[in-house]
């Protein structure tokens, strides 16, 4: 199978995510991930009618997030019109899942020149108003019957209480989010791959991460209160049902300890951020330099009952492809939705959490839903590249039980 190189990565900022409120609110999303794609055609001077396909992972694909937003974003950059576009719903996994679509449409040999990545406002999103929930959004009664998948904070608190996780350990990962991404921002390890968002009359609509709070303290997350304990028992249509009835359908005797808050939960943003993926002959032939190959790539199911669990399965598939065990692996990107999710990896992959997530994560930096898998991806790779790494992975889970991972290889 021939290799999938990844030649350039860049990202925006990420904005605050609330209408009229966040700095990339007023942004159009078609604009906010337009900037990246014209940004990594310049700098790497990609002939764009050469390119074969913009991927672009978005969760809220109606309104302006609608109508194939990889194809008109490409085309408000600039591209040519040769270089098409899909946009693609995989929840939380979208952008890595683009970028790994794009790997294999070139290590199959069908394709030379991917753009992948991904776009969320989430600003945006919140004036639609949607249900909560996957088999909420779409009123599915047998499905629910089948499958009662509550909300993704409801699901973090039960995972933590299944595993025996506490708030103080909840807690503790998000501080060290806080800390991590604020030693990152001063240092400057993130401004390789971010681009700044204008507004359309030239002026800067964001330049930098305007979600973190480097002044969060131990205290200021112990005095939060638990995110979801007053959502277990709302009625959420006339019939009565709640969440709690969606987890006691597979959980009857669950006592669960809510444990998630708005500080150790993954942030609420607005983003976009993309991959560009070559194939090593057309990288050749047009002088582009490499930074790393796809070693391999994967996608598990998990329980959607628990809906957050799929990245140990998918880390591990990807691992088995890769022809390599976890001790391989020098650096690794898991997206923080919950502080769950990566305390639960850590665990049962029994990774060293000094290597996970080492500039912050999702809690310190926030979630632009269809954007972070491609965001972490770059974070990744910059991050080796400043240590002189040589192998990392990444991965998220995304709603309804599922996970993408990546192994990357510096070249």
């Amino acid at each position: 199978m021939a290799e999938a190189w990844i030649i350039d990565v860049a990202r925006t900022p990420r904005g605050v995510g609330k209408p009229e409120k966040g700095a990339l609110s007023g942004v159009h999303p078609q604009r906010i991930l337009s900037t990246v794609l014209k940004a990594l055609a310049e700098r790497n001077n990609l002939n764009t009618a050469d390119i074969d396909d913009v991927i672009a992972g978005c969760g809220t694909q109606f309104g302006k997030q609608g109508s194939c937003i990889a194809r008109m974003a490409a085309l408000d950059a600039g591209y040519a019109n040769e270089a098409a576009g899909m946009s693609l719903d995989r929840f939380c996994g979208s952008g890595l899942t683009a970028v790994n679509l794009a790997a294999m449409g070139v290590m199959s040999g069908a394709q030379d020149l991917v753009v992948a990545g991904g776009v969320e406002s989430m600003s945006y999103g919140a004036t639609l108003k949607r249900p909560v929930g996957p088999t909420l959004d779409s009123g599915n009664e047998h499905l629910r019957g089948i499958h009662p998948q509550p909300h993704q904070g409801v699901c973090g608190d039960v995972v933590a209480t299944l595993e025996g996780f506490t708030r103080e350990d909840v807690d503790a990962l998000a501080l060290e989010s806080q800390r991590r991404a604020a030693h990152a921002i001063a240092n400057g390890y993130f401004d390789r791959s971010l681009i700044t968002v204008y507004n359309d009359d030239g002026s800067i609509a964001l330049d930098r991460e305007e979600y973190p709070r480097a002044g969060t303290t131990a205290e200021g997350l112990a005095a939060l209160k638990a995110a979801f304990a007053s959502l277990y028992d709302l009625p959420l249509d006339e019939q009565g049902l709640s969440f709690r009835k969606l987890v006691e359908a597979t959980y009857p005797d669950l006592k669960i300890n809510h444990v998630h808050h708005a500080g150790n939960s993954s942030g609420v943003v607005d983003g976009a951020g993309a991959v560009v993926i070559a194939s090593p002959e057309y990288a050749r032939a047009h002088g582009l330099k490499p930074r790393a190959k796809i070693r391999s790539v994967s996608t598990a199911g998990d329980s959607p009952e628990l809906m957050l669990n799929a990245p140990g399965p998918a880390a591990r598939k990807a691992l088995a492809k890769a022809g390599m065990t976890m001790k391989d692996i020098q650096l690794v990107e898991i997206n923080e939705a919950f502080a769950v999710v990566p305390l639960k990896f850590m665990r049962d992959l029994n990774v060293d959490p000094a290597i996970v997530n080492v500039n912050g994560g999702a809690i310190a930096l926030g979630h632009p839903i269809g954007a972070t898998g491609a965001m972490i991806l770059g974070t990744l790779l910059d991050e080796m590249e400043r240590r002189d790494l040589s192998v990392g992975m990444a991965t998220l889970c995304a709603a309804g039980g599922m996970a993408p991972a990546a192994i990357i290889e510096r070249i």
